[in-house]
């Protein structure tokens, strides 16, 4: 049983300044959309929940935690195919399960069994030569492989990535032979040049192979700059005439559909001013070197790898979302840690903190 350190507020305390400004965020919401009539409450609801997450987690033997990570694995892919069968549609993407009026999406939760199944494998394995790590390589992709087919048929594309940036982290920690990593960047640079010449010379060679829905998928996200979307010009109209300080409670700059969630950044440049933006990219760097920090220092091989999955997963986030909001990537379901509204979002982040602080607190 471990116990919560002084040193650990370092992380407690930018978290629960991003948690602050979100909530006032949401004073504000309720002027988007009555959806958000209650997003107030809820994400204070949320965030004590979280927090409690952390507490509980630290008083509970972990110590095995990778011995089911298997199970937990299993489990998550059982709610993704629930998923597809009863989930919820919202925005065309059916990624929502309700239970007992309850929503919470299951590829938010595949993250963490994904990171600590992937670790379990590749912990403490001993690559003798070429046939061993030929396995290892075909476990790892495989087992991502699954959940991202899954998640691609909702379709999620956020996830999918989630999923595959852990699948690099890990497969960039375990010290392959030199050869494996050359030829994946020249494979990746060999099909992504051969998919840009036949998306801009054959098109219709790729609709007749990938199907239509995923060839305009990709072709919106290629195409994010032409023709800026309602969203996004409202979003860059907001932070254009943002004053330091924002409008304050009860008032918004300008109408932005999806402010609360994917355009947290930009809503919140438009409430408090250059002043908000300013303390969260603060608090997200003391976090992320806090984080950097305290994994150097540890000694368990397993407990590293699946922190570094979350300092991945986290930075990713933190740099999409906010070049999202300035127009420089493609709109995707992206939100911004600590920040956005959305429950599943929330307590898959806490969840995910509470296991790496209790991995930090524990003896190496």
């Amino acid at each position: 049983m471990t116990k919560f350190k002084k040193d650990n507020l370092i992380l407690i305390i930018p978290l629960l300044i991003l948690n602050i400004i979100s909530i006032f965020n949401m004073v504000n919401a309720k002027l988007i959309s009555s959806a958000y009539n209650d997003a107030f409450l809820k994400q204070i609801v949320w965030f004590i929940i979280g927090y409690l997450i952390i507490l509980i987690l630290q008083k509970v033997k972990l110590k095995n935690i990778f011995n089911y990570a298997k199970y937990f694995y299993f489990f998550s892919l059982f709610l993704l195919i629930l998923v597809l069968i009863m989930g919820s549609v919202v925005n065309g993407a059916k990624c929502w399960l309700n239970i007992m009026g309850f929503s919470f999406q299951p590829s938010e939760l595949a993250k963490i069994s994904l990171a600590l199944y992937l670790t379990s494998l590749t912990n403490n394995v001993k690559l003798k030569n070429f046939k061993d790590e030929i396995k290892l390589l075909l476990k790892l992709f495989i087992i991502t492989l699954i959940p991202s087919i899954l998640v691609f048929l909702e379709p999620d594309t956020g996830a999918i990535i989630n999923f595959l940036i852990i699948l690099l982290v890990i497969i960039f920690s375990i010290h392959l032979n030199k050869w494996w990593y050359i030829t994946f960047i020249i494979l990746s640079i060999f099909l992504g040049g051969s998919f840009f010449l036949l998306y801009y010379l054959y098109p219709d060679l790729l609709i007749k192979y990938l199907g239509t829905s995923l060839f305009y998928r990709m072709d919106r996200l290629i195409n994010f700059t032409k023709g800026t979307s309602y969203q996004l010009e409202n979003a860059l109209i907001t932070i254009g005439a943002s004053s330091f300080m924002g409008v304050g409670f009860k008032k918004i700059l300008l109408y932005i559909p999806e402010a609360p969630t994917d355009f947290i950044f930009s809503f919140s440049m438009g409430n408090f001013g250059f002043l908000s933006v300013i303390i969260v990219i603060i608090c997200f760097i003391i976090i992320n070197f806090y984080l950097f920090y305290k994994t150097d220092k540890l000694k368990v091989k397993k407990y590293k790898l699946f922190i570094y999955t979350y300092i991945a997963i986290l930075i990713f986030h933190e740099i999409y979302n906010i070049s999202m909001n300035l127009g420089l990537m493609p709109i995707m379901g992206i939100p911004l840690p600590f920040l956005s509204y959305g429950g599943t979002n929330i307590l898959i982040n806490y969840l995910y903190l509470a296991l790496i602080i209790k991995f930090i607190n524990m003896p190496n």
